[in-house]
């Protein structure tokens, strides 16, 4: 095991010239043109999501409310907090991904 550890070592530490082959600047640039002109915003993406858990998260409340359970504050603050969550991942990708 620690011979071939010691060969895979070596490999590596003389090969670097498979290492210059990787894609540049220009080829993530293009694949961010295809991106954004093929798919909307992330973040618009994310508050859609965000306003449809708003919306299905106020109607399970309310429902739950009326057959006269009292304790849904947890509730309230879980769907509040996942639309919360959405919200803060359209950001996060926006900023990672550029879309």
């Amino acid at each position: 095991m620690k011979k071939a550890l010691k060969l895979i070592g070596l490999l590596l530490m003389f090969s670097p010239m498979l290492c210059l082959a990787q894609p540049g600047i220009s080829e993530m640039q293009s694949v961010k043109e295809d991106l954004t002109g093929s798919f909307f915003s992330a973040v618009d993406c994310s508050l859609i999501l965000s306003a449809i858990f708003g919306l299905l998260g106020a109607v399970r409340i309310y429902h739950n409310w009326q057959m006269g359970k009292e304790r849904i504050t947890a509730e309230v603050a879980a769907w509040f907090y996942a639309a919360f969550f959405v919200i803060g991942m359209g950001a996060f990708l926006r900023a990672i991904f550029g879309i």
